[in-house]
């Protein structure tokens, strides 16, 4: 994929914050997947397809997403239209400092959200503007004034699926079979593959996979080698991390590690 589709912004002053920025998202799909980190993002152009946590809409330029962590979601083009869109992902221990809660909204068409956020974006990606932490503190502490309540009902709780789910997690490095996963859960074979999908939007064998990527997306943003990232992950091999992480994130790990800082035009045009 072109730098020039795709561009990932980190900044070392601003280490919990991390922006994405495609120009063209005819090249880059996702599979489902979620992430660690709380994530929100604008469309600047065009129309895409917006499934979140199990529910799928179309959306155009104007249009903001959010995601919460673990929310499994995805974006992709639609049928072959042109689109863009900037995304932001901040980290949740700096988040939890801010008094932030997690909404419960998954989608804005409010026009003085989408113009906050381009403006956020600008301050972020202009190295003169030194009061950038501010600026995003001020940000998140105003975001729920901007978002309608969510008309979506909160997925019914399982504890034996949310056992299973918090026992992957928790073991996402080792080497996890799916008697392993019904042991701590005490259930089927059968009931749980089909009732963990319906819950999470996702296989128990795909929310390890998706696990695994979010651990490599962590170590390779600290720039370790893609090699030893996939082997302490559990991946089979390097070219086996790639296609996984492709799959999840539309960017080679390679791609994804070494994204560097750029100026505000290069990430928005």
């Amino acid at each position: 994929m072109s730098g020039g589709v795709s561009r990932f912004w980190r900044d070392a002053a601003l280490p919990y914050i991390e922006a994405r920025s495609v120009r063209d998202g005819r090249g880059v799909c996702y599979d489902a997947h979620s992430h660690e980190s709380f994530s929100i993002g604008v469309v600047t152009a065009g129309r895409s397809t917006y499934l979140n946590a199990g529910h799928r809409q179309v959306l155009s330029a104007g249009a903001t997403v959010i995601m919460n962590p673990g929310v499994v979601h995805a974006c992709n083009p639609l049928a072959g239209e042109p689109w863009a869109y900037l995304m932001l992902y901040v980290d949740m221990p700096w988040l939890q400092a801010q008094g932030f809660v997690l909404p419960q909204t998954t989608c804005s068409r409010s026009v003085t959200l989408y113009e906050r956020l381009m403006k956020l974006f600008a301050d972020l990606f202009d190295v003169r503007t030194c009061e950038r932490e501010t600026r995003l503190r001020n940000f998140f502490q105003a975001l729920p004034e901007y978002l309608e309540p969510s008309l979506e009902p909160a997925p019914a709780r399982h504890h034996q699926l949310e056992t299973a789910a918090a026992f992957i997690r928790a073991h996402r490095l080792d080497p996890l079979c799916l008697d392993d996963i019904c042991a701590a859960a005490g259930l089927s074979k059968a009931y749980l593959i089909r009732a963990f999908r319906r819950r999470f939007g996702l296989t128990p064998h795909g929310y390890l996979v998706d696990q695994r990527v979010q651990h490599a997306r962590a170590q390779l943003r600290l720039g370790r080698s893609i090699a030893d990232v996939a082997h302490e992950a559990g991946f089979a091999d390097q070219a086996h991390l790639q296609r996984a992480f492709k799959r999840h994130l539309a960017a080679t790990p390679g791609h994804y590690r070494d994204g560097v800082p750029a100026p505000l035009q290069a990430m928005t045009r």
